[in-house]
């Protein structure tokens, strides 16, 4: 499992093993198939080859099988061992014995290249062997505990899911290397921050996966010792002390790993000026700074100061300001969302409620699967909301999906959160079993009333609003208390539970959307429940602060963000289109793009005449303008830059008022 709050105290629900849940048709297992098929193996490609990456090839000078010098990206061990945990789950889950062996291969030839006293960081490493005067630790931005974190999670991955503890040894050592670093750190009084604090979460998945108390010690005294960095930046969250946290701000990857760390601190040992902290930017996050599509960090670089403009420090990948919310730019970087993910699936540990499941959602569906092609080959780096060809500046990063990005560090990290999807679909406390994202999958589920059974759940969600609920393979009887999310977009539908008696049913209003909805089974092998969740299209607004977005709508059904690219409107430029006010007059169809079921929504717009817009003045006259019905369709967002098309693409359009 990515990460076991089983034994955590203050955890108010834990999740299922990870191969106690297997997608059985759909949607999602057409996703992880491509992943495990495609994305895995090519990413393996990528690390091995000393002239793209250089990864593997650092890690065979380090450990003395080949000679020659660093290359590549310095958080590139930490992008390798995320890799790791995408194909430990898919040797796992597919008993790929070649891929297992491979894996085994690689965690011999880290621990080779780890030094005695427990460092690993190849960069650093090559330059001591080359006596090139490359210290150790001196400067944050080499991320090394950043590397030392991801080893960390993936080998509690490792002992979790193959009993085995080669790779555990080695992250051992490297925690040990941390503990004596931070007694020195703080005996001279000169803590550092380490930037994208993933040490954290990898301390405490240490501490869970081997029982040592020693790591979860570490991990509280590294998050202490933040307050005690000089000179701290908003860009990592340290010129503030970290209780005195109430907002948002910074580096969003930085961001998110800090809070989902923080998180992981307390679902262990409590607290309640870090809960306070938590939950009040936890708000901040969503009434302020998270796009539609689930992306945050909106800009590439920016502001995001405590209310004292003359304070404000220029920040990348930043938070910003509220409402700063741009599309054309927006930034977005996948592994910021990835994060998200994480913060949000431990702050439902803590408190279990549906919002958090409904965030995981959004991102999941939308921001994630967008990052990557469809064929699983190809990614984004930053996800925009809005695609011009010609934008009048150079883009820090390509319009396309691209198959190698040179900060790699998004591919594996998104590839390991996409081949763990399925640990976000339930989790259990005593005898609830609370649902999470919906998908066609079987669970084994093993509760406190005695239940020991199978919970098949059948849908063709997301494109489609039905989920059943059957218990299968009951090997005791106990009771369960199924805990339904009906999430927040939802303003109709049913619930039905029939058992060999009868059939109740209970229709839903908007009064219970984002909360969850409790059904007793007391006779699990007699019993299916039936969730309905209507899935109209519909409009959605943004706040009027958010001014890009001013007078603008996106078009939604279900989970799903809709856009909608120049070739989906025969060619009219997007900035002539608006949409209709009657929304039930859009269709559902589903076609095929790259051999993927894509269901989109069609109907009729209006297209604007009478304004070529060629000017090139700053302001002008506004013209006559009249308007004609044409035919257009949408597209889910995680769909689009999948057709070969340079085209424009747009999330938002104005609304046609005038009949």
């Amino acid at each position: 499992m990515l990460t076991d709050t089983r034994k955590s105290k203050n955890a108010k629900a834990q999740p299922l093993g990870a191969l106690d849940v297997e997608f059985t048709e759909g949607f999602w297992k057409s996703v992880r198939d491509v992943i495990f098929s495609a994305t895995v193996p090519q990413l393996e490609n990528m690390f091995k080859a000393p002239d793209i990456s250089h990864v593997v090839e650092n890690f065979r000078i380090c450990a003395g099988e080949v000679d020659g010098d660093f290359a590549g990206t310095v958080f590139g061990d930490g992008d390798f061992y995320k890799w790791m945990e995408s194909a430990m789950y898919c040797a796992v889950i597919q008993n790929d014995k070649e891929l297992f062996s491979r894996i085994e291969a690689y965690i011999d030839l880290i621990g080779r290249a780890q030094r005695p006293d427990g460092y690993i960081s190849t960069k650093q490493i090559i330059g001591e062997m080359k006596n090139s005067g490359l210290g150790r630790m001196g400067d944050i931005n080499d991320f090394e505990v950043y590397n030392f974190g991801h080893l960390m999670t993936a080998a509690a991955l490792h002992y979790r899911l193959t009993g085995k503890d080669s790779l555990l040894k080695i992250a051992s050592g490297a925690a040990d290397y941390l503990e004596n670093m931070y007694k020195e750190a703080e005996e001279k009084d000169q803590v550092q921050t380490a930037v994208c604090p993933s040490h954290y979460m990898g301390l405490v998945e240490l501490y869970r996966a081997t029982g040592d108390d020693r790591y979860l010690k570490l991990a509280r005294k590294a998050i202490e010792l933040r307050d005690s960095v000089k000179n701290g930046l908003d860009d990592n969250q340290d010129r503030l002390p970290l209780k005195q946290h109430r907002k948002i701000i910074g580096h969003a990857v930085r961001a998110n790993y800090l809070y989902a760390g923080l998180s992981d601190l307390y679902l262990e040992e409590g607290g309640e000026e870090y809960i306070q902290v938590l939950k009040s930017v936890w708000r901040d996050l969503l009434k302020h700074k998270i796009y539609i599509t689930g992306g945050c960090g909106a800009l590439y670089n920016g502001a995001s100061p405590y209310g004292n403009f003359f304070k404000q420090q220029l920040v990348h990948q930043a938070y910003g300001y509220d409402y700063q919310l741009p599309n054309v730019t927006a930034y977005n970087e996948t592994c910021a969302n990835v994060g998200l993910v994480m913060w949000a699936y431990r702050m439902f540990m803590i408190e279990p409620k549906a919002e958090y499941f409904d965030v995981i959602e959004r991102v999941m569906l939308n921001t994630n699967l967008g990052s990557i092609s469809l064929d699983g080959i190809r990614y984004f780096y930053e996800n925009m909301l809005e695609r011009v060809k010609n934008p009048g500046f150079d883009p820090v990063w390509p319009l396309h999906r691209t198959e190698y990005i040179t900060s790699y560090c998004c591919p594996p990290n998104l590839t390991r959160n996409l081949a763990q999807a399925s640990e976000y679909l339930y989790a259990v406390h005593g005898n609830k079993i609370y649902t999470g994202m919906y998908a066609a999958a079987k669970a084994h589920v093993v509760l406190d009333s005695g239940l020991d059974a199978v919970l098949e759940t059948k849908t063709e969600y997301p494109y489609d609003g039905k989920i059943v609920f059957s218990f299968k393979d009951v090997k005791s009887e106990g009771s369960a208390e199924l805990l339904l999310r009906i999430p927040s977009w939802v303003k109709s539908g049913a619930i039905s539970i029939t058992d060999k008696n009868r059939t109740t049913k209970k229709e839903i209003d908007a009064t219970l959307s984002g909360e969850y909805y409790s059904v007793l089974v007391e006779k699990p092998a007699d019993t299916v429940v039936e969730l309905i969740l209507d899935m109209p299209v519909r409009y959605t607004v943004g706040h009027d602060r958010i001014e890009e977005c001013r007078g603008r709508v996106c078009v939604e059904r279900g989970p799903l963000v809709f856009c909608m690219e120049e070739g989906d409107a025969g060619g009219i430029s997007l900035d002539k289109l608006y949409l209709p006010t009657a929304k039930g007059a859009f269709s559902t169809e589903r076609i095929q793009i790259k051999d993927r079921d894509v269901l989109t929504v069609k109907g009729g717009l209006y297209r604007s005449v009478g304004d070529d817009n060629s000017s090139d003045s700053l302001y002008r006259e506004l013209p006559d303008i009249t308007f004609e019905k044409v035919e257009a369709s949408f597209i889910p967002y995680f769909a689009w830059d999948n057709r070969g098309e340079d085209k424009d693409m747009r999330v938002y359009f104005p609304v046609y008022y005038g009949g």
